[in-house]
């Protein structure tokens, strides 16, 4: 493809994330390029890498065109991003040549609305807080409590580009295993820095087409995931509920920390989401996994109360600390989003809290950065079950990796440890007491 053709192809590619502002836009990438596949990888990869170049700073560009009266729409956004990114206005409009495999040529309104952000670089000294963070104005407040005078920082490396992260399948493979075999594929990766499984990739790359991923060696996995995992404890023979397994993600990683051994209990409230999953635990190679279609009324929870040593609950949420490898999401976040999230999380917890048995552990996570989703919920939980408690992080780190943060929870940020966002709280169900005369009961570890 020529560059004008790769410009048209992304302005095609917005103007379909556009279409349907509550489908995540790696699906819309995935319909645009299925229908298209003549379109070779390098080219895919370069009109992706434009794409959400643009959904990175789509509120910085909106602004420039706002401020040369000029619509924000897809053909615009792409040609603003030219222009902070240094391009001159006279290569933006030859590009926009109107030729039959290129974007139509630029009106003289078109070009005078753009004349302005020439020479800039995407941000400017008047433009408000929440957007040149790009961050919803709503959140800006929520976020600036959490982080205070290190906003500005974490939200740089939230716009950053996020690598892409790879889980060893130690049922099928090891570290050095799995990394060979990658570099046969001509995919250079490298150790991740906490997670003693996890490989890591730059950019964008093609990995479920070779046979690595085929063979079921390596999952696509976010380090943070794989901690958040590690943080669950499972072992061998242990009983493992994934309240909220989706797609599979940490049933594939809890089932190789247990070995294959044992029994995990996948849950979900999306028939879709646990039929993706089979595939993926066939490939992988496990058969400890049960799924389970959580539905209203359903008497599974109540049959099985009591009876599971870790119980996972990975909360729908906001998504926050997704932003830099979903940037679109932060674009389709509403205020009201957050406020019916916040009682159906508490809602969750408490649900699969049920199922642990004395001494057990509840384990927490959200892939969000928001106070309001994480230690808020563990507090108003812990406050309304006082027969659970929090295991401190430091009592449940057992990677050979420095323990990455202070406090009780596990709090990853990608400016501090390179992962995506997310929370872990641990809290460990009282155990029964024992009788008279008897040894007191251990609790799990």
């Amino acid at each position: 493809m020529t560059p004008a053709a790769r410009l048209l192809a992304a302005i095609e590619l917005l103007a379909a994330v556009e279409s349907n502002p509550r489908k995540p836009a790696d699906a819309a990438a995935s319909d645009y390029f299925r229908a298209r596949r003549f379109i070779g990888a390098g080219d895919r990869r370069a009109i992706s890498e434009r794409a959400w170049g643009v959904l990175r700073a789509k509120r910085r560009l909106t602004w420039w065109l706002d401020r040369g009266g000029q619509a924000p729409n897809p053909r615009m956004l792409v040609a603003a991003s030219l222009l902070v990114q240094g391009w001159t206005l006279d290569g933006v409009a030859q590009s926009y040549s109107g030729g039959q495999y290129g974007p139509t040529s630029l009106s003289r309104a078109e070009l005078g609305g753009l004349r302005g952000i020439e020479g800039h670089t995407p941000e400017h000294p008047d433009m408000p807080d929440d957007v040149r963070m790009e961050v919803p104005f709503w959140v800006l407040p929520l976020l600036r409590a959490r982080f205070g005078g290190e906003l500005e920082a974490e939200m740089a490396a939230m716009s950053e580009p996020a690598p892409l992260d790879l889980r060893v399948n130690l049922l099928k493979a090891d570290l050095d295993t799995a990394r060979a075999a990658l570099a046969l594929e001509g995919l250079e990766a490298e150790p991740t820095k906490l997670s003693p499984w996890g490989l890591r990739l730059a950019g964008r790359r093609p990995v479920t087409s070779g046979k690595a991923f085929q063979d079921g060696l390596v999952e696509i996995q976010d380090e943070g995931s794989q901690l958040v995992a590690a943080m669950v404890g499972a072992k061998p023979e242990m009983r493992v509920a994934d309240w909220c397994a989706g797609a599979g993600g940490k049933t594939l990683a809890l089932a190789m920390l247990m070995g294959n051994r044992g029994h995990i209990a996948a849950c979900d409230v999306s028939k879709v989401r646990l039929e993706g999953a089979v595939r993926r635990l066939r490939r992988a190679g496990v058969h400890n996994v049960e799924q389970h279609l959580t539905e209203a009324g359903d008497k599974w929870l109540k049959r099985r109360a009591g009876t599971f040593d870790r119980v996972l609950v990975d909360a729908p949420c906001t998504g926050t600390g997704t932003w830099r490898r979903n940037p679109d999401a932060r674009l389709r976040l509403a205020e009201q989003d957050l406020a019916e999230l916040q009682p159906k999380q508490a809602a969750i917890l408490a649900d699969a809290s049920r199922l642990v048995r004395p001494g057990g552990w509840l384990v927490y996570a959200t892939c969000s950065m928001l106070a309001e989703e994480n230690e808020a919920q563990v507090e108003a939980f812990l406050a309304s079950h006082p027969d659970f408690s929090v295991v401190p992080l430091a009592q449940v780190w057992t990677l050979a990796a420095p323990l990455p943060c202070p406090g009780p929870y596990l709090s990853l940020t990608p400016r501090r440890h390179g992962t995506d966002g997310f929370f872990t709280a641990v809290l460990q169900r009282r155990a029964a007491a024992a009788p008279a005369g008897d040894p007191p009961a251990e609790a799990a570890a």
